[in-house]
């Protein structure tokens, strides 16, 4: 049986944003809020919202118990140095926790994603389940002769 770290992480994203639950969707805020400090507009995407979810899904079954605050950090990126002459060097700016804490309470709701008290959140053995028949579903369609091992 395939898992989540047989097939490529764009492949299965794309495939589980059809399998996520319908109430996942973006709240009326989310259309006007930046994903991170770093960036200058919001999301032009339609299912820009489904696709953050599904990979927030993957990254919390990839990294275990992991909380809002290192998930900002790893959806983050860097912002260009702030004086008018661009001589300043880029820095680090965090994605946007409110985007990420919400995704996450949707997924809870949904029974895919539990709160472990004082170590952040982890995958359900649903989300878990989810995420491996669509992995299985989307080794099977790929097209690749490297990865027939695993199907």
């Amino acid at each position: 049986m395939a898992t989540l770290y047989d097939v490529p992480a764009d492949a299965l994203i794309e495939a589980l944003v059809e399998r996520l639950p319908e109430s996942i969707e973006r709240p009326d805020w989310a259309t006007y809020a930046k994903t991170g400090a770093g960036r200058e507009l919001p999301p032009e995407q339609e299912d820009f919202w489904r696709t953050r979810a599904a990979s927030l899904l993957r990254r919390v079954a990839i990294d275990g118990e992991i909380g809002v605050d290192r998930l900002t950090t790893a959806y983050g990126g860097t912002k260009d140095g702030s004086n008018r002459y661009g001589v300043a060097p880029a820095k680090k700016t965090e994605g946007s926790g409110k985007i990420i804490r919400t995704v996450l309470q949707q997924l809870e709701t949904e029974d895919l994603v539990e709160t472990a008290e004082g170590e952040g959140r982890r995958v359900t053995a649903d989300g878990q389940s989810l995420l491996d028949d669509t992995a299985g579903d989307v080794l099977s369609d790929l097209d690749r002769p490297e990865l027939e091992r695993y199907a």
